[in-house]
């Protein structure tokens, strides 16, 4: 029977390329998508048709991660996998400088529309013996200037992970980080925020483009996409671990 699979912020990026991995990988898979802007979700439809699902909506607003569930169980009857994806990494700001109010809006982004995601599945991902997989970054572990919002609100994503593979039993769950791969964020960050940052820091993301070093979205993607289908290794359940490690060697392309 095919794998439902919710997957969170496919618009664009790697979320994107999430989906797209995965039904290159399992074209009979369903996948059940949100995100704020219509038209790239009915690009979506389009695409893969009667395999593709979508809300339309902010993933803070629980009302539209319960219609996302409750479609996928009336529809196909049940929840295999959720990769949680969707994120923003502004304000970048020193912590002297902090608009609390920002802090706390990216948090409800980052992290608390991940709990009440888990919260609202679990029943049905339980049900099922399914997989968590949350998109991480290097930054919960490694200071970059003036990241410390989005980095500690990964930090904090990492030990959520911790939290549910222990307390779930019946569902395993990951926090995998994607390297640094080219995608809008990038572009902002060199062109926008990055003036925020460390001269030091700033300049480290312009010559990762500039010397082609920045990773193709499908790499770090394959290895989201094959965890949902697959399942979480029993040995790295609940911990936070790097797209790139041996440990997920098989995962990788």
């Amino acid at each position: 029977m095919a794998k439902v699979i919710i997957v969170t912020g496919v618009s664009r990026g790697i979320g994107r390329s999430i989906v797209d991995t995965i039904f290159k990988l399992s074209p009979d898979t369903i996948v059940y998508g949100i995100a704020r802007s219509e038209k790239p979700l009915q690009e979506l439809k389009s695409t893969y048709g009667d395999n593709f699902y979508y809300v339309v909506g902010d993933i803070t607003d629980a009302s539209k991660l319960e219609q996302l569930t409750q479609n996928a169980i009336s529809q196909h009857g049940k929840i295999d996998s959720v990769v949680a994806n969707a994120g923003v990494l502004e304000p970048v700001e020193s912590i002297h400088n902090a608009d609390i109010d920002a802090w706390k809006k990216l948090y409800d982004i980052n992290f608390f529309s991940i709990v009440s995601l888990v919260k609202i599945t679990l029943p049905y991902v339980s049900k099922s013996n399914g997989n968590y997989v949350f998109v991480s970054s290097d930054a919960s572990t490694m200071y970059f200037s003036n990241w410390g919002a989005y980095g500690s609100s990964k930090a904090a994503l990492n030990h959520l992970a911790l939290t549910v593979a222990n307390e779930e039993k019946s569902v395993k769950c990951l926090a995998v980080a994607p390297g640094i791969f080219d995608t809008s964020m990038q572009v902002n960050i060199r062109e926008n925020v990055g003036s925020n940052m460390s001269k030091e820091h700033h300049e480290m993301f312009k010559d990762l483009k500039a010397s082609n070093k920045l990773l193709d979205s499908n790499v770090p993607a394959t290895v989201y996409s094959k965890l949902a289908l697959n399942g979480i290794p029993e040995a790295i359940n609940g911990t936070y671990i790097s797209f790139d490690a041996p440990e997920l060697k098989d995962y990788q392309i």
